[in-house]
This record gives C-alpha cells, structure tokens and sequence, in this order.
C-alpha cells in the first residue's frame, strides 16, 4: 500500500540485460497474445466508448531509490482525481507499461483501490523492436478511431503515432498538476463525441507541450462566451428598454 507519503515500496529488478545483448541487427518479438484485451461488452452490459491505454512508470509513478530505502514508487498528484474522472462510463482504461508483471501488479493495486483500471498488460504484451518495448494498438481487439495512448516515450507509441498523447516524463515534482489537466483534455474529447480520436490526436501531437495549448485554447473559449453572454444580456436589456417606452407612447 501507499505510505503517507504517496509511495509504494517493492523490489525493482533489471530485466532488461539478457535482452540489451543481443546482437542481431533485426530483433521483433510479437506481443504474447494475438487478442490483448477481451471482446469489448454487448448489451445488457455497458462498454465504454473510448479506451485509455496509459503508460504506468513516468505518467503515473516515479520511481525513487535511495541506500535506506530501496526502490519506492512514488503517486504522481492528481492521481486519484485522474482516474476518477477519466474511469467508466467515459474511458475504458488500460495500464499498458513497460515494467514486468511482477513489479507493476501490486503498485497497480495500491494506486487504484477503487478500481476503476479495467485492465492491465505489462512488458509481455508489448513488441519487441529493435531494443525497444513498443506498444502496439492493432492487438488490443479494439477500434483504433476510438482508442487514446498516453505515453511518455514516443518510441513506445511508434507503431501508432496518430494515436498517441506524448507526455514530458514526470520526475517526482510536488507541484506538478499535469494530470488533473490531462484528465479535463481528456473529458473534453470524451464528451464531444469525437467520431475517431486520431485526428485529434495529430492536431496536438505538433506541440512541445498540448496540454498548454489545449488549456490556452478553453480559456479562449470560455472568454467567448463569456462576451456573448454580455452581448445577449445588453441586448436582452435593450429590448426591455425598447418595449417599455413602446408601450408608454401608446
């Protein structure tokens, strides 16, 4: 469980060095499974809409190792607020990381008491290429107009980058607000009923940082209506004004 000081404690191991040696100028290894997630739900159940593919390590916890401690892995801020608002009925969300099974599966469990992380692939589920654990959509059994990937590493979101939402690593800053923002970014796709994310997708994608933009973007927009707001209210007053004097001229 997560301590009073948002971390999580357990053994963090390096897997990766048996795989770093290998030699051979072309490596891809498939995903362990053709069907990553299970047919989405028919009626009389509910299935999401959207499907949230998340990254654990960067976008969620950072990972934290001292001499006395050992690794820690530490609760972004916003967390809870972020899964709370993006979780059933909007977004069908997927931990999809990097890490083991091993290592992520409890700090999943600790992160999300209230279960709202439908489901969760780890390092088997991902495509081996050439040193890198890529993160490959076609296998989840879901229609990709619908699906949303959130990553830290570009390169893990390479086999569909029309999907992705690039994230800047998050380094354990207290003050950082980063999820709480993305959570609004991603309510408003959500609730607009976006026919296919993707072009969505490729529109931020040309920024260092979307979630700036998208945030200057609803302030431009709430300052809109917030000025026709007055205007119908001027005008509103206007016509009282107008019949007023109609009706004391007849």
């Amino acid at each position: 469980m997560y301590n009073d000081d948002s971390t999580h404690t357990h053994a963090y191991t390096n897997t990766h060095s048996h795989i770093h040696t290998c030699t051979q100028p072309q490596m891809i290894q498939d995903p362990s499974s053709e069907k990553l997630l299970p047919d989405p739900l028919k009626e009389p159940w509910y299935q999401p809409p959207y499907t949230l593919v998340i990254e654990m390590t960067g976008v969620l916890v950072h990972p934290d190792w001292t001499l006395s401690t050992g690794w820690r892995f530490k609760k972004r801020p916003g967390l809870k607020y972020f899964l709370q608002q993006v979780g059933p009925p909007l977004f069908e969300v997927v931990i999809y990381t990097h890490e083991q099974g091993f290592t992520a599966y409890p700090i999943i469990d600790s992160m999300d008491p209230e279960g709202r992380i439908m489901f969760r692939l780890f390092r088997d589920a991902t495509k081996y290429v050439n040193g890198t654990h890529a993160k490959d959509l076609s296998f989840l059994n879901r229609d990709l107009s619908k699906v949303i990937i959130v990553d830290c590493d570009p390169k893990a979101m390479s086999l569909q980058p029309r999907n992705g939402f690039l994230l800047q690593k998050w380094e354990g800053d207290d003050s950082d607000r980063k999820l709480v923002d993305l959570a609004n970014f991603l309510k408003t796709v959500a609730l607009s009923n976006v026919e296919d994310v993707r072009p969505v997708m490729e529109y931020y994608a040309q920024f260092d940082d979307p979630i700036a933009v998208f945030k200057e973007k609803q302030k431009q927009l709430q300052d809109m209506e917030e000025e026709k707001a007055k205007l119908d209210a001027s005008k509103k007053q206007k016509s009282s004004l107008l019949s007023s004097v109609t009706r004391r001229l007849k």
